[in-house]
């Protein structure tokens, strides 16, 4: 593995596209949960596999099993939003990430995901699987000051 590794988060930038914005310009919230996947898309290329890859001949999968988003502030159409997701938790079978989008250094919204690890050729089909040891070898959850400071953005009812 590279020296990069174990990585605990992803940093990248996007620009609002005309299609991400609402009838004023301004990103529809919606758009928020396809950032926050595109960044996982990253951080898992970034470890050597794909959302929809396959290690040890087993054909893996991530299903989400909880997702939220909690918005701060607008952003228009061609601002650049900064996506920074880290790894909150990573379970034996499971991956729960934060995720805090900037525009111009401040907060706009912050994001949380948990995302289980599935063979997807099973015999029922989708099962949930232990993180194969070649990937969880490279993932580690972000510091423990970090989750002191982390507000969930998804509530208990």
């Amino acid at each position: 593995m590279s020296e990069a590794f174990p990585l605990h988060q992803l940093v990248t930038r996007r620009r609002v596209e005309f299609s991400d914005t609402d009838m004023e310009g301004i990103i529809h919230f919606s758009r928020f949960f396809i950032y926050m996947e595109t960044a996982e898309h990253q951080f898992l290329n970034a470890l050597g596999t794909s959302v929809a890859g396959s290690i040890g001949g087993v054909r893996l999968g991530w299903p989400r099993t909880a997702v939220g988003c909690e918005f701060l502030r607008p952003v228009r159409f061609e601002d650049e939003v900064e996506i920074r997701l880290f790894v909150l938790r990573k379970g034996a079978r499971s991956i729960t990430y934060g995720c805090e989008f900037r525009h111009g250094g401040d907060l706009i919204a912050r994001g949380q995901s948990t995302s289980v690890c599935c063979a997807m050729d099973g015999p029922g089909g989708l099962r949930s699987i232990d993180i194969p040891d070649s990937l969880a070898q490279g993932i580690e959850e972000t510091s423990a000051e970090e989750k002191t400071r982390w507000r969930s953005p998804i509530r208990q009812l």
